[in-house]
């Protein structure tokens, strides 16, 4: 479903949210992700609706939403600095650079360079070194 998301312009990080929110309500299935496709087509319909509404009426409900994921921060080792940074760097960056790909993409390769740096390299999957060079390359054509 990610890809399909990064067609339309959604960002997989949400996916994800959704995702993992549908499984601990119990979803478990694919009837589960059919169900939640069908309904999101059928909202579509709906969509001139909903932009109607202003902005400043939506931005409280932004910021409960906000303020019920900040509860993830009691779960990050901020004892061991090679992940604490990086999930600091993406908690910081998020918001600052209205950007959920900057944020992320700065917790992926400072997580990559400390493990480097500190030598804890051995559980780092071949696939996050790919995307922090990626990112990097991303980054340095964006400047």
């Amino acid at each position: 479903m990610q890809p399909i998301g990064g067609l339309a312009n959604c960002s997989s990080n949400t996916i994800y949210i959704e995702s993992s929110t549908g499984i601990t309500e119990g979803g478990r299935t694919d009837l589960t992700s059919i169900v939640a496709r069908v309904l999101f087509l059928s909202a579509m319909l709906f969509s001139p609706i909903a932009g109607i509404i202003p902005k400043e009426a939506t931005a409280p409900s932004l910021v409960l939403v906000g303020f019920l994921m900040i509860n993830i921060i009691n779960h990050i080792p901020w004892n061991r600095y090679e992940e604490a940074i990086p999930a600091f760097l993406t908690l910081l960056l998020m918001p600052s650079t209205y950007s959920i790909t900057n944020g992320i993409g700065a917790g992926f390769i400072s997580f990559i360079f400390l493990k480097l740096v500190t030598g804890k390299h051995w559980g780092l999957h071949g696939l996050m070194i790919a995307s922090a060079i990626i990112l990097l390359i991303y980054f340095s054509l964006s400047i």
